[in-house]
Formats: structure tokens, C-alpha cells, sequence
């Protein structure tokens, strides 16, 4: 069994936490454009409190580990370890429940290129535990607007794990699926069960929109998110997210291997 040591120093070698690849810059931006209220940033999460940027900075601080000082502006963003592990923890705990009650699970990443195995071994784990991993809307499509325009996608299920794929992508090989930060898939999947009368999920696990926009409907909702991700965040402090796990989302995909090895054994759901 991976141990408490052993995983957070590989969370500072890997950079999964300590300083990490997302810049100073980039997390001030996106706190700022939260607080705009800008909804590239809200990943379909509507707040309930103001949250102006003085409050998103220290949630961060709090939460991951970022530098709680505005004036601090340059460098290397930073994400305590000790948070990523009490919250990896508690996103164990709630699989663990999951299949205590042998609850239907969705799972669906905006990250695919980098997070797909890591949720997909969740998936096999959870389905060997007795739990329904839901597939509803596959092939759906989903209109997305982007800083690009509006882009037409298709939602997919690759090992149990939904993302969305553009029309013209391959549905095999190295091709796995689009970055999208959008809640639309995860609001799609949860239409389309809802269509046929279910199951619906008791619990989603994701990333970005998968995770803030099914908490916003009312769904236990748990995934990681990096120092720019603050909606995750701000839905864990109002209740509509219940755990948010501080780690960087964009290393190299057998990095986070460690993780999922922590969590299963913790959930006692290893293989």
C-alpha cells in the first residue's frame, strides 16, 4: 500500500503539487474573471455569495495553498501538499460510501489527455465493487460556445468515462477527446437519463464543468482542480461541490497513477 510519505513526495517530484507548471498570472486571471462572473470561468457553477476578488484569492490560499498576497503576481503558482492529501482522502472516503450503497456513478473528465486513465481505473474499480457506471447521451451532440465560436461536438464513452469528441475524430487509437471546461456534457448525460427514467447518478466524478455543473443541479459531485480552477473551490465552501482535491490537472498522464493507487486503497477498493 502506496503510504501518506511516499505519495507526497511524489506529489512534490511529479509537481502534482509544491511549485506547479500553472503561473501566478494565469490563477490571478482566472480569480479575477470569477469574480466578473465570467462564465468560461464559473464552469456552471452559479455562487451564492459576491465573491470579489479579495475573498476568491483567499479561498485559494486556503484551499490549495496559493499565496494569499494580491501583490504577489509573478512566478510559479504553488499547492500545498497536505491539502491535496487530506482532500484525496476525503474524495476517498466518498467512493467509499459510493460503494457502500452500491450507488450508479458517472465520470467524465475535460481533460482527457491527461486524466482519462486516471478515471477509468476508478470506473473498473467501482464496477467490480457492484456500482452502475452510467453511459447515457453517448454519441449526444453538444453545441459548445468557445473563444473560438460555437464548436459542435459529440459526447463519447471511452472505459466507462465520458468526454467529448469533435464529429470528425477518430472514435479509436491515440484520439481520446477534446479540453473543455463546459458543464453542457455533464447537463446532456444528466438530461438524457433523466429522459428514459434513469438511473440517475448518485455520484459524478470529474473535472471542470463535470464536477461544478452537476453539483449546481444537486448531484454529489468530487474531482481534482488546479490553482486556475477556483469555481471547484467556491462550490466546496458553498456546498454544491463536496470535495474539491488541490493538484496540477495538466502533467503527464502515469503521474497520477500514485494517486489513484492512494485512493483505492484507502476506499478499499484495490484490485
Amino acid at each position: 500500500m502506496l503510504s501518506t510519505a511516499a505519495l507526497r513526495a511524489h506529489l512534490l517530484a511529479a509537481r502534482l503539487a509544491g511549485p506547479v507548471a500553472t503561473s501566478r498570472e494565469e490563477s490571478l486571471r482566472s480569480y479575477r474573471l470569477f469574480a466578473a462572473r465570467d462564465p468560461r470561468v464559473l464552469l456552471g457553477l452559479d455562487p451564492e455569495g459576491e465573491w470579489e476578488l479579495p475573498e476568491v484569492v483567499a479561498l485559494m490560499a486556503e484551499k490549495c495553498g496559493v499565496s494569499a498576497d494580491p501583490c504577489h503576481i509573478s512566478g510559479h503558482d504553488v499547492i500545498d501538499p497536505e491539502l491535496t492529501l487530506t482532500a484525496l482522502d476525503a474524495f476517498a472516503d466518498r467512493l467509499a460510501a459510493a460503494v457502500q450503497r452500491r450507488a450508479p456513478v458517472l465520470l467524465g473528465t475535460g481533460h482527457p489527455h491527461r486524466l482519462l486513465g486516471f478515471y477509468a481505473a476508478l470506473a473498473d474499480a467501482l464496477s467490480a465493487a457492484g456500482c452502475a457506471v452510467l453511459t447515457p447521451a453517448h454519441g449526444r451532440r453538444v453545441d459548445i460556445t468557445t473563444r473560438f465560436g460555437l464548436r459542435t461536438y459529440n459526447l463519447a464513452y471511452v472505459r466507462g468515462v465520458a468526454l467529448v469528441r469533435e464529429p470528425s475524430a477518430p472514435s479509436t487509437g491515440r484520439e481520446t477527446g477534446a479540453h473543455c471546461h463546459s458543464p453542457l456534457p455533464v447537463r446532456t448525460a444528466l438530461a438524457a437519463a433523466a429522459e428514459v427514467g434513469g438511473p440517475l447518478p448518485e455520484l459524478v466524478i470529474g473535472d471542470h464543468g463535470w464536477v461544478c455543473g452537476a453539483g449546481q443541479l444537486g448531484f454529489e459531485a468530487i474531482g481534482p482542480a488546479d490553482t486556475n480552477d477556483p469555481a471547484l473551490f467556491v462550490g466546496e465552501a458553498e456546498g454544491v461541490v463536496s470535495v474539491a482535491v488541490p493538484v496540477d490537472d495538466g502533467v503527464r498522464s502515469d503521474y497520477y497513477r500514485p494517486l489513484t493507487r492512494y485512493v483505492l486503497n484507502r476506499a478499499c477498493l484495490s484490485q
